[in-house]
């Protein structure tokens, strides 16, 4: 009978598995591959990344950010010259590298501030800071309202600010509440116990933990930002991060021979510190958090909330002026307007 029959031949599937051929499968459409189109997208155009340090002289932002890319990237080893004297004001060096690393290119900017609070009188040093970290935001505010925009405004907007704090075991100065207080809320602050290598394991966590209690004390959000997570697995992993910071961090470019590996750390009587071991130090989960894992929420965040709320205020502003030079009282503004 023809059942018998068509039940003795194989099915389309198995000949084609048989002939060596794929299985066809005719429910795919194909829409994941939009994300190998984005990553071919993004390899040609590459990545950008500014990224401020802010803090005294001598708490070793320029090593800190020559290991974390691992290369020549600081102030200081670009410059080379004799022993620079310390700024009577802040100053604002910023530098940038094209770094590549399997395929993928960044440029990558390293905005330092040196001669942030080095001074007898602090007052105010924060202002510099905070007009650069405007001006860039201007600048791109600028090249979007032009008629023929670029079709790739260049990107000079200060994604994260690496913030130093002295290792004194004790509590936040005045300087370091008044700047976070007062530059969270134009920029993404991650902000990290400078040389912590210089505290016992004791000091270190009683540090951290006044550090957070004084954050919150004074209303300072640092980066990951809580009411920024967008979902519940997001909550989980930066409530984690949110428990460790600040970073108590130890920056190294010298290589070493430990047990056999080569790695970075520092020499002394003691022994040798591990930079990038955990038990060692933290600086791993900063590097993490700066690059493996958050740098395009940085970046996003940087986009979508500081720059956007920078944006509204001036268009706001330009608003006001039309309607004043034009007559028109204020409070004849909509609410759309203002």
């Amino acid at each position: 009978s023809t059942d018998s029959f068509s039940s003795e031949l194989p099915a389309p599937e198995e000949l084609l598995e048989k002939a060596g051929g794929p299985m066809l499968d005719f429910s795919y459409v194909g829409i994941d591959a939009i994300l190998e189109q984005m990553r071919r997208k993004a390899m040609k155009q590459g990545f950008e990344l500014n990224i401020m340090v802010v803090g005294q002289s001598g708490l070793g932002k320029s090593t800190l950010m020559n290991t974390l890319f691992k290369s020549k990237v600081s102030r200081k080893s670009v410059l080379a010259t004799a022993q620079e004297k310390i700024p009577k004001t802040v100053e604002i060096k910023s530098i940038s590298h094209d770094i590549e690393e399997k395929g993928v290119r960044m440029k990558l900017t390293v905005i330092d501030t040196p001669g942030f609070g080095d001074q007898i009188n602090n007052e105010n040093c924060w202002q510099p800071i905070m007009k650069f970290i405007n001006d860039q935001y201007e600048a791109y505010l600028q090249e979007e309202i032009n008629i023929n925009r670029k079709k790739r405004i260049p990107d000079s907007r200060v994604h994260c600010c690496i913030y130093f704090i002295p290792p004194t075991g004790h509590c936040l100065r005045p300087l370091d509440v008044e700047f976070m207080r007062r530059l969270s809320k134009v920029v993404n602050i991650v902000p990290v116990i400078a040389k912590a290598d210089t505290l016992t394991l004791e000091e270190r966590d009683f540090f951290k933990k006044k550090i957070r209690e004084e954050l919150r004390a004074n209303g300072i959000d640092v980066y990951p930002q809580k009411e920024f997570d967008e979902d519940a697995e997001d909550r989980m992993i930066n409530e984690k991060i949110r428990e460790m910071i600040p970073f108590a961090v130890v920056g190294s470019d010298q290589e070493y021979q430990v047990n056999g590996r080569r790695l970075l750390g520092r020499k002394t009587k003691w022994g040798t510190i591990e930079v990038e071991n955990i038990a060692h130090c933290e600086f791993a989960y900063l590097r993490d958090l700066l690059i493996r894992t958050h740098m395009q929420n940085i970046k996003d965040i940087t986009s979508s909330i500081h720059y956007e709320m920078y944006r509204v205020r001036r268009l706001n502003e330009n608003n006001t002026m039309v309607a004043h030079a034009n007559g028109i009282p204020e409070h004849h503004l909509t609410a759309h307007e203002m």
